[in-house]
């Protein structure tokens, strides 16, 4: 009986349904024309249309608390009343009949009861999620909290109630408040910096070991800054398998490399080794380390020495002068002596700008987001080390200079997070901005002493991430550039101490320079000596 008056009352919307639509018979002039039926039809019409948005009454203010929740970090609750909970259910039913279609009922037309039935769960969900992407929106612009991420909101854990208000909270990390010191006429330091002959032999001693030639050391013992051809084992904790490396090249240092693997006191292994022994080492690799498949596990290697070379220096002849574009010696030297003034000048600016920084960083108290000093840490290693790469740096010069990030990445993760927000709230408050043109000329600069086209070295950074950083250093440099304009400069000579501790290591990479080359050329130098004594 029940489902014949339900198939009645279908029947009969039905027919009312189709009552509505002009037929044959019924001219669509006719529908123009006002009759006593049409503003009965319009009043159902307009009592079924959404209110406009002007319409709209304005939704209840939600309850918002702000706490301390640790060192740049807030804590922000908020309450949605019952009354907005129910204005976006109905808005949210209402945008819903106008596109469900239900057996029996045209567009629009479908009571809401049978709207909550069918669509009833998922659209409570909608209206959570709306709600709460909405109010913690809001409650952080209206509380001008100036964010360092998304807050970390559980959405799946927030139910929504049956009956009064929705209630939940969340903690995010903002930027640290601080006042800046005073910014002009800061106290500067500046170094009376020249070039001397023993800087230019110093440089040219280096220049013929960068042009040397890596030559097999026989019959010899490994000694410190050799290279050493092996084979290793390296057994990581936690993985199963070992991992095997074949000839691989290794550099003894104080802090060196086994494949990936950072081996400190690598030196003092190896030195005095030979040919065909076999050296194994434990090593706790730094929590901190920038290849996670190593981070913070024990490794036990074990180095099988095939070959020792050392590094022979090109000798300072006609045909490396060649090589290097250049016909006599004298030219080299002045040369190399344009190189070590220009290299001077950017070590003065380079100490004044560290006394700018050292003097902001004395002078400025500010909390630092702990969360964020711990992924600034974890990160800042494999950071350093694309910036190398992209630098062009050969494997070798590669290593080295990371051996020089492993230690302290903790506390120089808080340096440059403390830097970073000086010279933010600086930049802000000088009003010092960057342009893309000045971004592009920054890279064509660098792509023309890589001898790269600047577009493409462009692309590249916008690829791998760089571009961004890039930019900050830009503005980071033109504020220091515009404090050093107003800074008050003293000029002073160079330390007399350490020109002879400068002049003292001199001497014994001269001796280590004539060393090799005599190991090198031999024959050349016995016939020299047996026509003299001739």
């Amino acid at each position: 009986m029940v489902d014949e008056e339900q198939t009645q009352e279908q029947a009969e919307e039905q027919t009312a349904d189709n009552a509505e639509q002009p037929t044959e018979e019924q001219p669509v002039d006719n529908v123009e024309q006002p009759t006593e039926e049409q503003p009965v039809d319009n009043a159902e019409q307009q009592t079924e249309e959404e209110p406009t948005a002007e319409e709209e009454p304005p939704k209840p203010k939600n309850t918002v608390t702000i706490e301390e929740a640790g060192p740049c970090k807030k804590k922000v609750s908020i309450e949605i009343p019952e009354e907005a909970i129910k204005m976006a259910t109905d808005k949210q039913y209402n945008n819903l009949r106008k596109e469900a279609l239900l057996p029996g009922f045209r567009k629009g037309r479908a009571p809401r009861r049978l709207l909550e039935k069918r669509f009833g769960k998922d659209t409570i969900e909608q209206v959570k999620l709306t709600l709460l992407a909405e109010a913690s929106e809001s409650a952080l612009k209206d509380n001008e909290l100036d964010t360092l991420g998304e807050p970390d909101i559980d959405f799946e854990k927030i139910e929504m109630p049956t009956e009064g208000p929705l209630k939940f909270d969340f903690e995010v990390e903002v930027r640290p408040e601080f006042e800046l010191p005073e910014l002009e006429g800061i106290s500067v330091t500046k170094t009376k910096l020249e070039v001397t002959d023993e800087q230019i032999d110093r440089e040219v001693e280096r220049l013929q070991r960068w042009s040397g030639v890596w030559t097999p050391r026989k019959d010899g013992a490994v000694e410190p800054d050799d290279q050493i051809i092996a084979n290793a084992l390296i057994k990581t904790e936690g993985v199963e398998e070992q991992q095997k490396l074949d000839n691989i090249e290794i550099y003894v240092r104080q802090n060196g490399f086994v494949g990936e693997v950072p081996v400190e006191k690598l030196d003092e292994l190896l030195t005095g080794t030979k040919c065909g022994e076999t050296k194994q080492i434990n090593v706790d690799v730094p929590k901190t380390y920038f290849r996670e498949e190593y981070r913070g596990k024990k490794v036990e290697i074990s180095i099988d020495i095939k070959d020792i070379k050392w590094l022979k220096p090109a000798v300072l002849d006609q045909a490396f002068l060649t090589r290097l574009g250049i016909e006599d010696e004298n030219e080299l030297r002045e040369k190399t002596q344009d190189t070590l003034q220009s290299r001077l000048e950017t070590q003065v600016r380079t100490e004044m700008s560290e006394q700018i920084y050292q003097y902001l960083h004395d002078n400025t108290n500010l909390d630092l987001p702990l969360d964020i000093v711990a992924q600034q840490a974890t990160s800042l290693l494999q950071r350093q080390y694309q910036n190398l790469i992209m630098r062009g740096l050969p494997r070798e010069q590669l290593n080295e200079q990371l051996e020089q990030l492993q230690a302290g990445s903790e506390e120089e993760a808080k340096k440059q997070l403390k830097t970073f927000f000086i010279m933010d709230k600086i930049a802000e408050k000088l009003d010092i901005k960057v342009s893309d043109e000045e971004i592009n000329g920054h890279i064509a600069q660098i792509a023309i002493q890589r001898q790269q086209r600047p577009e493409k070295m462009r692309e590249d950074m916008e690829r791998n991430g760089s571009l961004a950083q890039f930019t900050l250093e830009v503005r980071q440099n033109k504020c220091i550039e515009k404090l050093l304009e107003t800074a008050k400069i003293t000029e002073k000579k160079p330390d007399k101490k350490a020109n002879k501790a400068k002049k003292e290591d001199k001497k014994p990479a001269k001796k280590t320079a004539e060393k090799a080359a005599k190991k090198a050329e031999p024959k050349k130098k016995t016939p020299k000596k047996s026509k003299d004594s001739g």
